[in-house]
């Protein structure tokens, strides 16, 4: 068994590793941080392997995706579309009890799409706030999501802030 410790720094390594799989935009890598039915311990012969195992993701603005074939399929489209992202991760905390852990943050994302008249330069980069709760389950090949849920966060612009009305 695992120290506490040692549990946490796994956990968000792990949490880390997975974000850097979306910057590469390695479909790959992405798909091995999710769980799988035999992760799971559910037999592939008796359950459609892309649906067993209640794996679920909300990305912002998107439904709830639930089991392992939709999930990455979203994760596939996401990266289809986006020539660049980048996520600046901050206020991260980790919460481990047993072989279940929880991980909150703010992913700060900078992302672009290519050029409007189609040339090979990026497109113009575009800034998100957005606060994420990423449940991971401990297996024998280490940690592995079960779930990912983001918002976005709406800030409050410059012009917001000075349109106060006195009492």
């Amino acid at each position: 068994m695992n120290t506490p410790h040692l549990d946490v720094e796994q956990v968000e390594a792990a949490n880390t590793a997975f974000y850097e799989a979306l910057e590469e935009g390695d479909f790959e890598k992405v798909s091995d941080f999710w769980l799988t039915p035999s992760d799971l311990g559910i037999d592939e012969s008796y359950h459609d392997p892309a649906d067993a195992g209640v794996v679920s993701c909300v990305h912002p603005g998107w439904p709830v995706l639930t089991g392992r074939g939709e999930v990455l399929r979203s994760y596939a489209l996401i990266m289809a579309n986006t020539d660049y992202i980048q996520f600046f991760l901050t206020d991260v905390h980790v919460s481990v009890t047993g072989d279940t852990a929880l991980v909150t943050c703010t992913e700060n994302i900078l992302s672009g799409g290519p050029a409007p008249d189609g040339g090979e330069e990026l497109g113009p980069l575009v800034g998100q706030l957005v606060v994420a709760t990423n449940t991971f389950l401990r297996t024998p090949d280490g940690w592995k999501l079960w779930s990912h849920h983001a918002s976005p966060v709406l800030a409050e612009s410059a012009e917001e802030e000075g349109d106060e009305t006195p009492p």
